[in-house]
């Protein structure tokens, strides 16, 4: 049963996903658009939803009280990165949802640190300078 409501949120997730991408739409530049990213994701997270719902494997058993709270605080840290993205800037925002994540899976601290600081602006520097898509480095808090 755990594999059939897991497949049925996948597959409402993907399927929700792959038709919001279909209204993006760019007025030059590549052919395809950019819808085409989301549907290459999207369409076959649809099929793995739809395989689960029809094909379960096993009846897992379901997290306990230690594992869901550290669900709950992953899910909280990612949505604090989302919110504070933009007042505390790319770099420092990622650093420590990179470290908190860390954290919460086991790492020892030292090396989520290490994990953190070279993700951090390695992350930035390969979205920003690399590929082109502006991220505020420094956020509307500092400056």
């Amino acid at each position: 049963m755990t594999d059939r409501l897991a497949g049925i949120c996948f597959f409402l997730l993907a399927a929700g996903y792959v038709w919001l991408s279909a209204g993006y739409t760019a007025g030059f530049g590549d052919p395809l658009g950019p819808s085409i990213f989301p549907r290459v994701i999207g369409i076959p997270a649809v099929l793995l939803g739809l395989s689960l719902m029809i094909w379960p494997r096993h009846n897992a058993d379901w997290a306990g009280a230690d594992g869901l709270l550290r669900q709950g605080a992953a899910l909280l840290l990612l949505v604090g990165y989302a919110l504070l993205l933009e007042p505390l800037g790319f770099v420092l925002s990622t650093f420590v949802a990179v470290l908190g994540l860390g954290l919460l899976m086991g790492a020892p601290p030292i090396r989520g640190v290490l994990t953190a600081g070279i993700s951090a602006p390695g992350l930035y520097l390969l979205f920003d300078r690399l590929m082109g898509l502006p991220l505020p480095a420094l956020g509307t808090w500092f400056g």
